[in-house]
């Protein structure tokens, strides 16, 4: 079955073109599900980002099926997959790409390195140096890497899922704020339940030899072409002035509120927008609404603010200001 086609024909009419962009992420989620048990809310928020053509940035402690969600993303749209291990003796050229002088011919020829790929795996980007973290950081702004003077572009799509560890901090390098806003979205990845957990370790267990990640029985539902047709669809979906507003004035109110030391810039607000669009593409609708906007609040905005010292000696978290503060403004209803 080619999926293709109904997405990019352009005489196809908007709304039927949104169901089955809809449907196809819906098929998705469901493959994903058959190597990842549970972490449904984590699935949803990496869609999200991808069909909204971001960055996440995931923290979780380690053996919380990361890499397995990436992989098993990648194979949906039969994507190309790297996973970098970051490491502090790690160099930019590690990632990019290097150039190599032949003796043979007498000449340089580029060897590109494993950010040319569809899915990048950056597990514990915190662990490189800073000039490391800003190579990566900026080919996923430029998606682009330049080496000895010669500019490649990236063969969309191209998504970067960087990993932290939010306990084992010693001999890290923190990504500063401005970096971190470079970031669509920030998903905590948290325990699965407990009968999740007795599902995993059955499912794991059963027959398998080793602890090697198994996503044979995830099938590929659509090509890479169709993943770009989709995001084509989610830039596209209508956002009432309303809602563009309170999307403002979410990130608005993060400047002024108590807890906030510093606010969201209007980078944020963009996050919201593009964030709720692809929400609103999982739900089946063309259009935006304030749950949207409300529902991917957190994600988008947890990793642009900082907290006060009081707060969070306190033991508060971004989280739970976030949330407060969300109750206090308005949403349109009308």
């Amino acid at each position: 079955m080619n999926e293709t086609t109904p997405l990019e024909a352009e005489a196809a009419p908007a709304t039927s073109k949104i169901a089955q962009a809809s449907a196809i992420a819906q098929r998705m989620r469901s493959e994903i599900a058959k190597a990842l048990i549970g972490q449904t809310e984590t699935v949803d928020q990496v869609l999200i980002a991808l069909f909204a053509g971001g960055h996440v940035l995931i923290e979780g402690v380690p053996g919380l099926g990361k890499t397995l969600l990436v992989r098993a993303l990648a194979k949906t749209f039969d994507g190309a997959f790297t996973r970098i291990q970051f490491t502090p003796d790690l160099m930019p050229s590690d990632i990019t790409g290097h150039a190599l002088y032949d003796l043979k011919s007498e000449q340089f020829s580029i060897r590109k390195g494993p950010i040319f790929t569809n899915l990048l795996l950056a597990d514990e980007i915190n662990r490189a140096p800073a000039k490391t973290q800003a190579a990566l950081l900026e080919v996923m702004q430029e998606c682009q890497v330049t080496i000895e003077g010669q500019s490649m572009t990236l063969a969309p799509p191209f998504m970067t899922l960087a990993t932290q560890n939010p306990i084992e901090q010693e001999g890290t390098y923190p990504l500063p704020e401005a970096q971190l806003d470079r970031f669509l979205l920030k998903i905590l990845i948290d325990y699965p339940g407990e009968d999740e957990e007795k599902s995993l370790v059955a499912s794991v267990t059963a027959g398998q030899t080793g602890d090697a990640l198994n996503v044979e029985r995830v099938a590929t539902v659509v090509k890479p072409q169709t993943v770009l047709g989709i995001q084509r669809i989610v830039a596209g979906l209508r956002v009432d002035q309303q809602v563009n507003d309170y999307a403002v004035q979410i990130v608005r109110q993060s400047r002024e509120w108590s807890g906030i030391a510093i606010g969201a810039g209007p980078r944020g607000g963009i996050a919201l927008i593009r964030a709720a669009r692809a929400q609103a593409l999982l739900a089946g609708r063309d259009f935006v609404t304030p749950d949207d906007v409300k529902s991917v609040s957190i994600a988008a905005l947890r990793h642009r603010i900082a907290l006060r010292p009081e707060l969070e000696i306190e033991g508060q978290s971004a989280d739970d200001v976030l949330k407060a503060m969300l109750e206090k403004v308005k949403a349109p209803r009308a």
